[in-house]
């Protein structure tokens, strides 16, 4: 009876499973009996179960399940939830290996004591695709509301099952596959690089894995392996050499950290065999979970020096074609822009190793001065001296400065992330003046005994403690090397100089010095001799307020001549020289001499207009109250045009010379002194501030270089038109020379014949008779007599020999004369108007305000009518308005050839049919029409 019941109890339990468990259209007869033997298996499990709170739990949670709208698959999840609760067997001897290998099968053969296997069923298989890296099956879907529930086993029912021998047809499988146990001892040996019995290393970079073992293991291996290939790359890496401190450190802190690992490894390998000791004989599999030792949590173990390993091989990766400070830049990227904070903490970690060299090379460089870079892995670099071809390409660049200028160069390549461009130029602006204070001025005691004090050890990591550092020497280098060349050598004196002497700023000195020369510059350039010119100089600085100088400062100062060329006089090769050495020659350069040159020349030019033009007015003003008294109403009209024509001369020669020396030159001074005074003013600022105030001097002070227009031709620069300003200036007054001494060949003549009328008279004659005028026509006048001595007269002022043509005139007769330098003075002063008509054209049009200025001040009162350029003809040909080109020279009349050429007359414009010619002096022809 008690059969039949348990019979009838069975049938209604297997019914109502099979109503309940879900069908696949896929599954062929055999999975289906299978897995409806399972689910009845589960069911006798459930109602023999002796606590049946649990199967209500388990009720509860399955209800509460099929009421949840968001899960679909419901009958996935549980069987995934069984088969993982089924696989826990690290209590009382079940293992996981064995759990994974036989999945639900133990189940069925712990109940039934059966000897059939299930290797090769399909929940075995969905089972190992659970934990294989490709993630969980799919498994068949059907609805959740028609799912039957899976009680769960408990750990308690699973205890006490009893554990049977695998079945025979896994026997031969068993045997063949290394255990757990065998694969964990050759484990530490693996994670080392080393090959063992069941993990042989191929070649350097592959491992082979045993084929027999499930897909579990092969995953954990696999796992296993990178770190093992890892050591192994990374330990020929630390091997091999590299030409480079920074790279042989990175070298060294990867060592160390692999060291780190095989210490890890070490105590990963006691554990290993602590536990492989502690496992029965007879059973192996069944005690390792229970040893604390498997693979699973092996992968654990070395998680986070994988990552480590990982992190290491990049960088090594990264290293191959970066040295020195890009390394530093390469791990210090990981170190901030990475959000791993591992990753952050070991890059730090690694760039304490990794700078110790390059913080060796930045303490020797900013406490010493000397750049200690043999594999050139700093940012500072170390050139070669510049070749002769070199220097001329920049005339800036000379051989003493090479210390400064060329030796030490900053490569911004080579600059860590570590520190800030500021800081970086900060660091090259102190070794370089520290080298340049030891070798450029000679005080290497001072640079020794700076470094035996301030010298410490930096290291990466104290930020505010190097950037102390860093500001505490700058500082101190700073105002060493300021010091010594201000007052060791005269630094600040020698600019002053040069402005004094060079600039003109010394008036009393200047005009001293043209009025003790201009007997000497006015003979031609071959006649003049370096010691007078040299006795003179002397001269001039003993007469004047430069006796006060000091003997460093008058020492340098020299006179020399230029080049000299066909036809020059000594007013066109004079000049002053002033001679700096080193290292002063840093800020004053050999370019920096020529700009002061340059200025030196054409303000030189101009003094001398200045000087001419003046000493023809006073002559003409004391000549006014006596001579041309005289003959005034011969010749008033044309001595009052000529003194209204030079004192706009003078006027314009004033206001030029106000606007260079004080617009120009002492505003751009007061900007230099202003650059010099601030307290962090390095070496470089000074050679910036002095190179701005000459380009300042030459750009507004009108020495700019000729300009390219549109069409391809250049325009004149302001220099090209000032200087043929200033020879018009010059002609002119040679010409107002000229009409002077014609009137005072007429007022002898006049005097001469009173005299004789007088004379006569006395004697009881007539005053004068036809006779006499015949006489005075056959014999030399006066005037001609003493012609001679006007010429030698008037060549003391000027190159110009207009007055041996006057002379030559005056032997012909008055009448030709007088009208030939009427011609001339009017020509001349045509010409002048048109230039400075066009002058203050460009200066109006200039973005400098100054310069417009200067145009307004030259013409306050709107005398003048300023015009641009007119460009006419194909090509763009300029041609300037108003200006005839065309002069009658005052030999013209006599046909002959003049002494110093009576072509000279015709100062050569551009809109004339001749060249254009470019000295005051030249010969030509008889006749006259200039140009």
């Amino acid at each position: 009876m008690g059969d039949e019941k348990a019979r009838r109890v069975d049938d209604a339990l297997s019914t109502l499973v099979q109503s309940f468990l879900p069908s696949s259209p896929n599954d062929d007869v055999i999975v289906r009996e299978k897995r409806g033997q399972q689910a009845i298996d589960l069911a006798r499990i459930l109602r023999e179960n002796e606590s049946p709170d649990k199967a209500v739990q388990f009720s509860n949670l399955y209800a509460r399940l099929l009421t949840a709208p968001v899960l679909s698959q419901k009958w996935a999840i549980l069987y995934l939830l069984y088969q993982l609760a089924d696989s826990d067997g690290s209590d009382e001897g079940s293992s996981r290996s064995d759990a994974s290998r036989h999945g639900l099968g133990n189940l069925q053969q712990k109940k039934s004591k059966s000897a059939e296997g299930y290797h090769g069923t399909e929940d075995e298989e969905a089972f190992t695709k659970a934990f294989s890296s490709a993630g969980l099956p799919q498994f068949p879907t059907g609805d959740s509301r028609t799912m039957a529930p899976i009680p769960s086993r408990t750990r308690s029912e699973r205890r006490i099952e009893p554990t049977e021998d695998p079945p025979s047809n896994a026997a031969g499988d068993l045997a063949t596959m290394p255990t757990e146990s065998a694969i964990l001892r050759d484990l530490p040996f693996t994670l080392q690089g080393l090959s063992s019995t069941h993990l042989p290393f191929t070649t350097n970079s592959s491992l082979t894995l045993p084929s027999t073992l499930p897909l579990p293991i092969i995953s954990l291996l696999h796992t296993l392996a990178e770190p093992s290939l890892l050591y192994r790359s990374l330990s020929e890496f630390v091997q091999s050499k590299d030409e480079g401190l920074i790279g042989q450190s990175l070298r060294s802190a990867i060592g160390s950290e692999l060291r780190s690992y095989l210490g890890l490894i070490a105590t990963l390998e006691g554990e290993i065999r602590r536990a492989i000791a502690s496992l029965d004989t007879n059973d192996p599999r069944g005690g390792i979970g229970k040893a604390g030792v498997t693979l699973k949590r092996c992968v654990v173990w070395t998680r986070e020096a994988t990552m480590g390993l990982r992190l290491m091989s990049l960088m090594v990766e990264e290293a191959k074609s970066r040295k020195g400070g890009q390394l530093i830049t390469m791990i210090h990227g990981f170190s901030t822009s990475h959000g791993d904070p591992f990753v952050g903490a070991f890059a730090e970690r690694m760039l304490i190793h990794v700078t110790r060299p390059f913080y060796d090379m930045l303490r020797q460089w900013i406490y010493d001065g000397e750049l200690s870079d043999p594999y050139h892995e700093f940012f500072v670099i170390e050139q070669d001296t510049p070749s002769s071809g070199e220097r001329e390409t920049d005339p800036r660049r000379a051989p003493a400065t090479s210390v400064w200028e060329d030796k030490y160069k900053l490569d911004d390549s080579m600059m860590p992330t570590i520190m800030t461009d500021e800081l970086a130029k900060k660091v090259f602006l102190i070794g370089k003046s520290l080298n340049f204070i030891r070798y450029g001025c000679g005080d290497s005691a001072w640079v020794e005994a700076y470094c035996k004090d301030a010298s410490k050890e930096l290291r990466y990591g104290d930020t505010a403690t190097l950037e102390t550092s860093i500001d505490k020497a700058y500082k101190a280098t700073m105002a060493r090397l300021t010091h010594l060349m201000d007052s060791k050598f005269h630094l600040f004196e020698h600019l002053c100089a040069l402005k004094k002497y060079l600039l003109l700023g010394q008036g009393d000195f200047i005009a001293l010095l043209m009025e003790s020369l201009s007997s000497n510059l006015d003979r031609p350039a071959g006649s003049q001799y370096r010691h007078t010119l040299t006795a003179q100089l002397e001269h001039a600085i003993r007469g004047s307020n430069a006796q006060y100088d000091s003997q460093e400062v008058l020492r340098r100062l020299d006179a020399r001549l230029l080049e000299l060329s066909h036809g020059d006089i000594g007013w066109d090769v004079f000049t002053l020289e002033y001679k700096v050495d080193a290292p002063v020659d840093v800020i004053i350069t050999p370019w920096a001499s020529k700009k002061y040159l340059t200025v030196f020349n054409f303000l030189w030019r101009v003094k001398r207009v200045e000087f001419a033009l003046g000493s023809t007015w006073r002559r003409c003003m004391t000549g006014a109250r006596g001579v041309l008294a005289n003959v005034d109403e011969k010749m008033s009209r044309d001595w009052k045009v000529a003194r209204c024509c030079m004192a706009e001369m003078i006027h314009f020669v004033n206001q030029l010379q106000y606007y260079i020396l004080f617009e120009v030159i002492e505003a751009s001074w007061d900007q230099l002194q202003t650059a010099i005074a601030k307290p962090d003013c390095t070496l470089d600022d000074l050679i910036e501030a002095h190179t701005t105030y000459l380009k300042a001097i030459t750009h507004k002070g009108l020495l700019g270089s000729p300009r390219s227009t549109a069409t391809g031709s250049r325009e004149d620069s302001f220099t090209s038109q000032l200087h043929h300003i200033l020879k018009t200036m010059l002609a002119y007054k040679e010409a107002v020379d000229g009409l002077y001494s014609f009137s005072v060949a007429e007022f002898t003549r006049r005097q001469e014949l009173a005299a004789k009328i007088e004379t006569r008279t006395a004697m009881g004659k007539w005053g004068i008779s036809d006779k006499d005028n015949d006489d005075d026509g056959r014999s030399p006048s006066p005037a001609t007599a003493r012609g001679g001595n006007l010429n030698a007269h008037s060549r003391t002022d000027s190159p110009f020999a207009i007055d041996s043509v006057i002379a030559g005139a005056v032997s012909s007769g008055d009448d030709q004369m007088l009208p030939a330098l009427r011609v001339r003075l009017k020509e001349l002063s045509g010409d002048f108007k048109v230039r400075v008509n066009v002058l203050l054209g460009d200066l109006a049009v200039q973005p400098d305000v100054d310069m417009k200025f200067l145009g307004v001040v030259m013409n306050f009162n709107n005398v003048y009518a300023p015009r641009k350029r007119r460009r006419e003809g194909r090509g763009g040909e300029r041609r300037t308005p108003g200006a005839a080109g065309g002069g009658v020279g005052a030999g013209g009349a006599g046909g002959g050839d003049g002494a110093d050429g009576s072509g000279h007359g015709s100062t050569q414009t551009e809109g004339g049919a001749g060249k254009p010619k470019d000295k005051e002096k030249g010969k030509g022809k008889g006749a006259g029409t200039g140009a």
